[in-house]
C-alpha cells in the first residue's frame, strides 16, 4: 500500500510473476517528481532492464493522481540552478540533472514493455511520462494536460519529439500549444490511450494486460519493441533493416525454437529468455 507521508519512499517497486510494479508514491503531492523519486526511477529502470525475470512493467501512481509533473518547489529550481541542493536526494539529482529525462524514459533504449494505469490526472511531466509507455489504461475521471507553455516552459521531456509520432499532428499541436486538459474520452478518440474504464477497474485491467504480455518470450518482447521504437519515423528501408536485425537476433534464441515446438506438441511453451 502506498505511503501517505514524506517518510515513505517516493517510489515503490515490487516484482512478481514476471511483472515489475512501479508506483509513483507521493499521493499528498499528486505524485509530483521529487529529486528522490527521479533518482529512484533511474535506479529502478536500470535494475528492471537488467533483470531477466522481468518481462513487463506496470506503472501507476498512488492516490488520486498519476502525476502532476516536476515539483515546482524543488526539481524545477534545481534544474534552473536557482536553488542550492539540500540533503542526499537533491545532491544526487543536482550532480546529474539529466536524470530527469532518464527517469521518465526520454530515450530510445528501454525496450521492456510498459503498461500504464492512469489512475488520475496526468499533467505536465506526468503527461510526458505517458508517451514513453506502450499500453495505456485510463480512468474515466482522469485528464491529460501538457501545461508547460502556461508556466513559461516547454515540454522538453520527450513530448516535442514523440507526440506527433503517436497521434495526428493537429491533435498533438493542440495539446502542446493550448496547454489545457483533455478528458479521458478525448484522449481515447485521438488514439493517445488504449482504454477508458471506471476508476476502480484501471489497475485490474492494466494488470491483466501486463500479465498477458508476460506470457510472451522475453527476447521476442524486447526485440519487437526495439524494432518499433528504433524504426519509428525512419524511411522504410532503414526501418526494414532494423526489423531484420531484430528478427535475426531473436531467431538465434532457444525460445524461438521452443515456441513453434510447443505449438506443434500442443502444450504451453516454456520460455527462458535465452
Amino acid at each position: 500500500m502506498a505511503g501517505k507521508n514524506d517518510s515513505s519512499p517516493h517510489l515503490l517497486v515490487d516484482k512478481r510473476n514476471g511483472i515489475a510494479y512501479v508506483t509513483l508514491n507521493r499521493p499528498e503531492k499528486r505524485n509530483a517528481f521529487s529529486p528522490e523519486m527521479i533518482v529512484r526511477l533511474c535506479d529502478a529502470w536500470t535494475d528492471i532492464a537488467n533483470d531477466p525475470n522481468v518481462r513487463a512493467v506496470l506503472l501507476t501512481g498512488a492516490g488520486q493522481a498519476f502525476s502532476s509533473g516536476g515539483d515546482l518547489g524543488t526539481v524545477i529550481p534545481l534544474m534552473m540552478r536557482t536553488k542550492k541542493p539540500e540533503g542526499e536526494w537533491e545532491e544526487r539529482f543536482a550532480a546529474d540533472r539529466k536524470q530527469l529525462g532518464a527517469a521518465i524514459l526520454r530515450n530510445d533504449t528501454f525496450f521492456k514493455p510498459i503498461v500504464v494505469a492512469i489512475n488520475g490526472h496526468a499533467h505536465a511531466g506526468g503527461a510526458e511520462f505517458l508517451l514513453s509507455t506502450d499500453i495505456r489504461i485510463m480512468s474515466s475521471e482522469a485528464t491529460i494536460a501538457v501545461t508547460e507553455v502556461r508556466r513559461g516552459l516547454i515540454a522538453g521531456g520527450g513530448s516535442l519529439a514523440r507526440m506527433a509520432r503517436q497521434i495526428p499532428w493537429a491533435h498533438a499541436m493542440e495539446l502542446i500549444l493550448v496547454g489545457e486538459p483533455i478528458s479521458a474520452y478525448q484522449a481515447l478518440a485521438i488514439g493517445l490511450v488504449n482504454r477508458v474504464v471506471p476508476p476502480e477497474k484501471v489497475l485490474p485491467i492494466a494488470e491483466d494486460f501486463a500479465r498477458r504480455i508476460s506470457l510472451g518470450a522475453p527476447v521476442a518482447l524486447l526485440k519487437s519493441k526495439e524494432a518499433m521504437v528504433r524504426g519509428s519515423g525512419r524511411p522504410l528501408q532503414e526501418a526494414f533493416a532494423i526489423e531484420s536485425q531484430c528478427t535475426k537476433e531473436n531467431a538465434a534464441t532457444n525460445d524461438a525454437k521452443e515456441g513453434p515446438r510447443a505449438f506443434m506438441e500442443k502444450r504451453k511453451p516454456v520460455f527462458t529468455g535465452k
